[in-house]
């Protein structure tokens, strides 16, 4: 398939044709990829247009509207388009924030391709560009009383900065002192499971007759703080998980042996006869699942609590042997209204005009995207972003952004 080039035509008065009778107030951009052309556009208000998807299907001479996945970019004043790897289309948001400038719209990637075979119809979805690369979150699981939690718990109070829990969605109703947003996201059946359709969801389950779940907006919204995410899963949750392909470090904690788990349970004290023998069946279940299975990446036994815990600080690389790679959440990217698009071999170069002393001024933005990891229904992460203070400087002479 042939790169066709992309471009953007911005006239909030008259709107824009598309050369197949389909016009449009406010602003539209079109990308031809193989036999389909992309119109990524919307409605004019006040200056300020949502963006929409329509596709024309050249080769059958009709229009479709596609099943749009995903938080779409919020209303703007326009956008630039331009064609990646003829999977998706990277969308450079004109006039908004720094950390929301940067957008991907997959038309043709893995997941779109499943998509398309389950539901029968043309599909889309939206992925938020980041720049630079997030720490593999961190799937903890094991039976109930083998000591995930406390485990998980001397992590948190060893290294406050370094990791951070993804709050889990919830359709109960809130108990004593739970705040929404710290202790759960608590949300409405029918919202969590049009989610869950919509695959927003790393794992679900029904307990109870309610729905508890892990949402992928949860587990990136940590990465965003800057934090390595941890997720504390039963065997059936990082199943689930692993079919949904997340890049994650996969740890089973396994108890000596059942004997010391019953008592472990029992010394809790917080569960009835019958509620320690039903977990005592569920926990035999989960250790041949563990053990068995090529969900998870290590084992660790908790025979000893301190020995464990430095076995999972090894494992992490936070014993001293090998360095951290604890990064902060980087920085946005600062683009003023004015700019141009262009792109050359796996560079995207953004033309952009600022005042300065009352003189223009122009500076060149280069936008790294052969390093490019994830997607849909997470971030695109993987952005390396360089800046040129003039067009006299070469490629050679840029300067990486901090």
């Amino acid at each position: 398939m042939g790169e066709a080039p992309a471009f953007c035509v911005d006239n909030p008065q008259n709107g824009f044709s598309n050369g197949f009778g389909l016009k449009s107030k406010g602003f539209g951009t079109l990308t031809d990829v193989a036999d389909k052309r992309f119109v990524i556009g919307g409605a004019n208000n006040d200056s300020i247009s949502s963006i929409g998807v329509q596709i024309y299907d050249k080769s059958k001479e009709k229009w479709v509207i596609p099943t749009v996945l995903g938080a779409k970019p919020k209303p703007c004043k326009g956008h630039s388009a331009i064609l990646l790897n003829e999977d998706r289309i990277m969308i450079i948001i004109k006039g908004s924030t720094p950390d929301d400038c940067i957008w991907f719209l997959e038309v043709d990637t893995k997941y779109v391709k499943e998509q398309k075979k389950v539901l029968g119809t043309e599909v889309v979805a939206w992925s938020k560009g980041v720049r630079g690369d997030a720490e593999k979150p961190v799937v903890i699981s094991g039976p109930s009383g083998v000591g995930k939690g406390t485990l998980i718990n001397m992590l948190m109070k060893e290294f406050p900065s370094m990791f951070g829990f993804s709050v889990s969605h919830t359709t109960r109703a809130p108990r004593g002192m739970e705040k929404n947003g710290v202790h759960y996201h608590f949300t409405e059946r029918t919202v969590m499971e049009k989610d869950i359709k919509d695959g927003k969801f790393l794992e679900f389950a029904s307990v109870h007759g309610n729905l508890y779940g892990t949402s992928i907006e949860a587990v990136e919204a940590v990465a965003d703080s800057g934090k390595r995410c941890i997720l504390d899963i039963d065997v059936q949750g990082a199943r689930s998980i692993t079919a949904r392909s997340l890049d994650a470090i996969f740890i089973f904690i396994c108890p000596p042996s059942m004997r010391e788990l019953e008592k472990r349970l029992r010394a809790r004290g917080t569960e009835t006869e019958e509620q320690i023998l039903k977990r005592l069946r569920n926990a035999e279940a989960e250790i041949e699942q563990g053990k068995s299975s090529d969900i998870f990446d290590h084992i660790l036994d908790n025979a000893n609590l301190e020995e464990c815990y430095n076995n999972l600080k090894k494992l992490l690389g936070l014993d001293g042997t090998a360095p951290t790679n604890h990064k902060p959440s980087p920085k946005g990217i600062d683009l003023p209204l004015n700019h141009s698009v262009s792109k050359m071999d796996k560079k995207i170069l953004i033309n952009c005009e600022t005042p300065e002393l009352g003189k223009a001024s122009k500076k060149l933005i280069v936008l790294d995207v052969s390093s490019l990891k994830g997607g849909f229904p997470g971030r695109t992460r993987g952005l390396n972003v360089y800046a040129i203070d003039s067009f006299s400087d070469s490629l050679n002479g840029t300067h990486k952004l901090s």
